[in-house]
């Protein structure tokens, strides 16, 4: 990883969109602070595209889409996608799967968590999971005390008895039954939304994230960047961020509008508008 600071000025000028995670690249300890909700705010009013790509659940992403400055969201890692149509007054929900099969795995879910609880003692099961419309998502951090490295691994494997793709995060295991992915989503929400080929123009977005479950989108992206806290993760990480934050967080990801921003000389505050 090289530090962002080494980012060449000719990529930055040519950034046209930010994608990131939320949890612990966006969050700081778990809170939204003001100086990253504002580094959203001002990619947004500089013309930038910005979309969380996160594991994060159904309930929130309605929220995410119509309240913050963003131009989508992808949840769930790579569920669906919501979006608000501004002119329309309404959300767009884009899901991969039909509601039958979803309801159906959702059905499998139950037994699957049940069992993880009574396996790996000290797991929780995740406090947003009834706001959750296809994946099962298992708390190692965010309410319980830290698991070791093997029962996280143990729910992993759990999971994938059960037929279940899975990927860990910075406070969750998630798992879902289904063929998709967070980078499937993305292509899909920048196609139908924003009429966006990526995989033409993945040149022209950054990823910043802070993962395992990152891991696809830092080797997709030629221009990943993971804020300071990825090195907690990087013997887990199947592949690591091209560029590095110094800042850890939130306050990582404001590091990297702060930079897209001065290379364009649009602040994003919106003075003069």
């Amino acid at each position: 990883m090289r530090p962002l600071a080494e980012l060449p000025h000719e990529v930055i000028a040519g950034i046209r969109g930010v994608l990131f995670d939320i949890d612990d690249t966006l969050t700081t300890d778990g809170k939204l602070t003001a100086v990253a909700y504002q580094a959203m705010e001002r990619l947004r009013r500089a013309g930038k595209w910005v979309i969380p790509i996160t594991g994060r659940p159904a309930g929130w992403c309605d929220h995410i889409a119509r309240m913050w400055p963003v131009d989508g969201v992808v949840g769930e890692n790579g569920a669906f996608y919501f979006a608000h149509d501004d002119p329309a007054r309404r959300l767009v929900k884009r899901y991969l799967l039909p509601e039958a099969e979803r309801r159906a795995n959702r059905e499998r879910l139950g037994g699957i968590g049940e069992r993880i609880l009574r396996d790996v003692p000290g797991c929780g099961l995740a406090s947003d999971q009834n706001y959750r419309d296809a994946d099962l998502a298992i708390d190692y951090c965010e309410d319980v005390a830290r698991l070791p490295d093997g029962e996280i691994d143990r729910i992993v494997a759990i999971m994938g008895s059960a037929g279940m793709k899975s990927k860990i995060s910075s406070i969750h295991v998630n798992g879902w039954f289904g063929d998709y992915d967070k980078l499937a989503m993305t292509r899909i929400l920048l196609r139908e939304r924003l009429d966006v080929d990526l995989d033409a123009a993945r040149g022209s977005f950054v990823f910043v994230g802070d993962s395992p479950n990152d891991a696809p989108m830092f080797a997709y992206f030629p221009h990943s960047i993971g804020v300071a806290n990825v090195a907690e993760f990087l013997p887990r990480l199947a592949a690591p961020p091209c560029y590095v934050t110094t800042a850890r967080c939130g306050q990582g990801f404001a590091e990297v509008a702060d930079l897209l921003l001065r290379a364009t000389g649009d602040d994003g505050s919106g003075a003069g508008a």
